[in-house]
Order: C-alpha cells, then structure tokens, then sequence
C-alpha cells in the first residue's frame, strides 16, 4: 500500500500531529454489554425478601460471568465494558475488599475475617456483570427501568398493608404461604412477629428493612416516574415513596429519602418549588403522626434527642450512642486495621461503656457500629479508611471528567449511591451480606452506566 502523502510545508504542525493520529487510532468500538445481564440483577433485587435465595443467584451469576470471560478467552471483555468500567468497578470493589483482608491479620476472630474476606471475593465478577448490564442504552433502559417496576410494585404492596392495618403485606403473606407449603414452618418466627413496630411490607416483619431498601432505590423510581409522567409522576411517585418510607420506621431512611428528594428534586422544581414541596412533607409527617401510633411514637423519642443528659439521647438514637462510644473504644485498642470485619459483636462486650445495662435493642451485644465512619474505623481502621476515601475519590473523578450525556444516564444510580453511604447518617451494617451487597451493586450500576461507552473526543 502507498504510503500516506507528508503534509504540505505550508501546513500546521498540529494538523499534521492530528492527521497521523487520526490514521493510527482506530475508531472507539461500540460497547454492547451482555443482554442477559440485566436479568441476573432484578433476580438478585427481586428476591430480596429470600435472602438465601438472593445470594444464590449473586453466586451463580459471578460464576456465569467468570465462564463467560474463560470462554471468551477475554476477547469479549473489550465488548461487554468499557476500559474505564472495568477499571472504576475493579476499583470500588478493591476499595471494600482490600479492608476485610487486611483487617483480618490481627482480628479478634481472625478466621470469621478471613472467611468473610474470602467469600466475598464472589462479588469482583458479580460486579462486572452489573456493569454489563447497564453499559448498552437497550441494558440501562431493562435495569434501570426493571428496578422502578419492582419498587413501584413493593409501594403498592406496602401501602395496601398500611390500609389494611395487617402484620403482613399482601406479597408477603402469598410467599410465607408457599414457604408453609413446602417447608412446613413459615418465613417468621412467634417471638418475631410479637416485636413487629414498623411496616415490613415484602421483606416481612421478620426483616424490618423495607424503609432503608426503599429509600436507596427511590432514584430509580422516581427518575423513570419524571421521565415518563413529566411532573405530576414525579411528585405522585414521590408523595407515594415518601409515605411508605415513613410507615417503615426507619428515621435514617427519612434522611436518606430526604436527600433523593434534595438531589433529584431541584433540577426538576428549582429551590423555591423544592422548599414547598418539603413543607407539604413536614405537613404530611404532622399527619401521619395523628394517624398512626408507630409514627407518634419515633417522632416523640426523636424529640429526646433535645435532652441534656446522656440517658435521654441514647434513648432519642436507640441506644446508637451507646454503640457509638463502644465504637470509639474499639479505635482507639485498634486503630491501624481495627477489630476485624464483622468482628464487632465479639469486640463490643469488652468496650461496652454499661456493662451489666439491659441494652434499648434487647439481648446480646451489638453487631455492628450502625455508621459507616465508625464501622469502618473499628472493624478496619485508619487503613480501611483511607482505602473508602480512595474510593470515594476515584467515584467522584470519573463524575467530574465526564461529559454532560454520561451524568445524565448515570444519574439515578449516583444519586442512589451518594445518598446510601451519605455520611451523617445511621446505617445497616456496610460489611454485612444483605447491605453490604446492595451497595456493591449500586457502585457498579454507577460505574458501568457512567462509563457505558468511551469518552468521545469530539
């Protein structure tokens, strides 16, 4: 082949620079994902209320996806992410990961911290398959769109419960009857269901986090809502959402669901709109505080929190301060690599401020520090600090080098992931299998949907 003719003298050197570039670049290749991945992720969503079942179909999938890249000999790796979603989700992954392992060198059960750090390892090739999920405009639009028909379905199902004043939502009495039928026991125990204070809706009154799941998948619901409906689904969408998370009786699920509203609501309704809009929220709180003696009730230990002694804030944050000095216990005698992840209930015992003290959550010690600061400081230390807050950087680099049309399909899982590990919050417990996993899965819809396709350089 003939060589390609040398620029004219008269033309620029960057032309020129640009012209041998252009030839010896080839064109960014169209990334296609994996159509079955998305399946894969609402099974895992949607089987939330089993969680055996749940990391079953984790498991199995991350297995699916390391055979497929096996069999693929990593030709299709290029096809189904972007070089920068592998990277990113391979980054977050290491970010949580890295923690557990290294905690677990001096841990107080060092064999519960390697077993869970060697378990855990499943979630790296789960990851890249949500990634592949999201990474086509035909995935993003199943995932994305898959995840706001089952929250819309948990809603309705939670808000019949609610008018029906039952221990049991519909859903969930229809799967602890198929559970009757083949085991012969039902999904809760008794002494479970005696304690029930709170909506369960489809998880049960045996796994009282409906609230927490509700509120960090809220953005999806409300994004396709707006998208479809314009305002007036957004607000229904909202007015609806909001309600359920107040029924389910989490105050940490009020703030996370108060912040979607925060991030998602001012681009749409602007600050002035946005402000009515939380006043009409106080209004709806005031009335539901009439109407319902669960919600009275967390609205008036909540207002103990004002109390200038010790006994009425533990009793304002559910013994949380209690907890959160045992935390602060445990990194000051840990403070490089902490006690271990998940080794919190071990430790808490002999960094109890009260022992002896019949605790406000009932018996046994606590089993996890029930704030992410704190559960990672004590459970893994200065280095599983700075391992989070690498990435968090690296989370929030690949937003501010993004162009304008990759924020936007990406925005409901950020705004999902920022508010889920929102720092001035209570939380579940981040290194545990059922939050734990949640997050996991929201970094990746973030860093595959963010970083679909290759940054155009036009």
């Amino acid at each position: 082949m003939p060589e390609p003719a040398a620029p004219s003298p008269g033309a620029p050197a960057s032309f020129a620079a640009d012209a041998a570039g252009a030839m010896r670049a080839p064109p960014p290749q169209e990334i296609v994902g994996w159509r079955w991945a998305p399946a894969w992720v609402l099974a895992y969503v949607a089987l939330l209320f089993a969680p055996g079942f749940a990391e079953t179909v984790l498991s199995l999938g991350a297995v699916t996806m390391l055979v497929k890249l096996t069999l693929g000999r990593m030709r299709t790796g290029p096809r189904l992410l972007s070089d920068a979603a592998w990277a990113l989700t391979s980054a977050l992954f290491a970010a949580y990961w890295l923690p557990e392992l290294v905690s677990a060198i001096d841990a107080v059960d060092p064999a519960r911290a390697l077993r869970e750090a060697a378990v855990d390892l499943r979630y790296l090739p789960f990851l890249w398959l949500v990634a592949a999920a999201v990474a086509s405009r035909r995935g993003r639009n199943i995932t994305f769109g898959g995840l706001a028909a089952i929250l819309a379905l948990w809603i309705a199902d939670a808000l019949l419960q609610a008018l029906s004043g039952g221990i049991e939502s519909p859903l969930f009495r229809a799967i602890d009857a198929a559970k009757q039928a083949i085991s012969g026991h039902g999904m809760c125990t008794a002494s479970e269901l005696a304690v029930v204070d709170r909506l369960g809706g489809v998880l049960g009154p045996c796994n009282l986090k409906l609230g927490q799941v509700i509120a960090s998948f809220s953005p999806f619901l409300l994004y396709a809502a707006g998208r479809r409906f314009g305002l007036a689904g957004w607000l229904t969408a909202t007015a609806l959402t909001g309600i359920v998370v107040v029924l389910a009786g989490s105050r940490a699920s009020w703030i996370t669901f108060a912040l979607v509203l925060l991030l998602s609501g001012w681009r749409l309704l602007g600050w002035k709109k946005l402000l009515a809009l939380f006043a009409c929220g106080l209004l709806a709180l005031v009335v539901l505080d009439r109407s319902s003696s669960q919600v009275h009730e967390r609205l008036v230990r909540t207002a103990h929190i004002v109390s200038a002694d010790v006994a009425g804030l533990d009793d304002a944050l559910s013994g949380r301060a209690r907890i959160w000095r045992a935390a602060g216990c445990m990194i000051a005698a840990h403070p490089l690599n902490g006690v271990g992840a998940r080794g919190f209930r071990e430790a808490f015992p002999g960094c109890d401020p009260m022992p002896g003290v019949t605790t406000s959550w009932g018996d046994g010690p606590a089993l996890h520090a029930h704030q992410l600061l704190l559960e990672v400081l004590s459970e893994t230390g200065a280095f599983g600090l700075l391992l989070w807050l690498a990435g968090a950087a690296l989370a929030w680099r690949a937003w501010a080098f993004a162009d304008a049309q990759a924020r936007e399909r990406a925005r409901p899982a950020m705004v999902a992931l920022a508010v889920t590990v929102f720092p001035l919050n209570t939380h579940l417990a981040f290194y545990s299998t059922f939050w734990g996993g949640l997050t996991l899965l929201l970094a990746a819809l973030y860093a595959g949907s963010l970083l679909a396709q290759p940054r155009s350089e036009g």
